[in-house]
């Protein structure tokens, strides 16, 4: 609770101050409805270091490092983008293990444990366009691929699914986005059931001088069920702060990262950059 007053306050400080962003990217998670054009191409790549993350269903705990972080968004039409994330390495130096439903599973030696990140193939449609008197309306239908396995500890072998309602609005000098939406998680432990859950977010961008904004955001999901979830399906969230700088066609960020419940990292860091470019001519 004194960590969400503590963004609360931050939110509160710099939507009184200085000029309105564009659409959100990195180091925000929460979907701006915008898409980034006909034709455009969107590159991201960056590093996340976090701190005491925890895995419910293999019973690991430690830092995380997952570099490079990737990204790519493609421009299919004024109002529809597809989206490819990932990451190539996460590595999780073990501080502490336990009894949990997956740890039989563990294949590793040592005090460290690596694999690829799960893949996300997404696609955002923007149905309404912001105008003077109503925000921006899209949806998002997004699909996470099991990549990461079992056996190191830091994939579920599960695919999810996910739909987002997302909005946009530029009010005076302050943009903010919001999500909410529905994620079905599969069961690692019986393939036969599920979880659906609620995502949220909710984020807020401002420029402070040309090419320089100050972001931040709430962004998570929230068990349903009125038991206990299923392993791996738990409540999740994280607040984010930080900035961006660009510079052109290039944009550069970093941001820290705090986690909401006890699965998630007490402490992170993220940076990045990205690059946005013509690729292709939409007929």
């Amino acid at each position: 609770m004194k960590k969400l007053t503590l963004l609360l306050a931050f939110v509160i400080a710099i939507a009184v101050c200085v000029r309105p962003a564009s659409a959100q990217q990195r180091p925000l998670v929460t979907e701006d409805p915008e898409t980034i054009g006909s034709g455009l191409v969107l590159i991201e790549g960056g590093f996340d270091l976090l701190h005491d993350v925890f895995y419910p269903a293999s019973g690991l705990q430690g830092n995380l490092w997952r570099i490079p972080t990737l990204g790519a968004s493609f421009g299919l039409s004024s109002i529809a983008e597809l989206q490819i994330d990932g990451g190539i390495y996460n590595n999780l130096s073990v501080k502490s293990q336990r009894d949990a439903p997956l740890s039989h599973l563990l294949d590793f030696t040592g005090d460290n444990t690596h694999d690829v990140e799960d893949i996300v193939i997404a696609t955002k449609i923007r149905l309404v366009a912001e105008s003077p008197t109503h925000p921006a309306i899209g949806i998002r239908f997004a699909t996470k691929l099991p990549n990461a396995s079992n056996e190191s500890g830091l994939g579920l072998d599960t695919t999810d699914f996910f739909v987002s309602a997302l909005l946009g609005k530029t009010v005076q000098s302050i943009r903010m986005v919001g999500n909410a939406g529905l994620g079905i998680l599969a069961d690692p432990v019986d393939g036969n059931r599920q979880n659906d859950v609620f995502t949220y977010g909710f984020s807020i961008a401002r420029a402070v001088r040309e090419g320089l904004e100050v972001v931040g955001e709430i962004n998570g999901r929230l068990n349903t069920r009125s038991g206990a979830a299923p392993v791996g399906t738990e409540s999740r969230g994280a607040m984010r702060i930080g900035g961006r700088f660009t510079h052109g066609t290039v944009r550069a960020d970093a941001g820290l990262i705090f986690g909401i419940t006890s699965r998630d990292p007490s402490v992170g860091l993220t940076a990045g950059v990205t690059w946005v470019f013509k690729g292709f001519t939409v007929p």
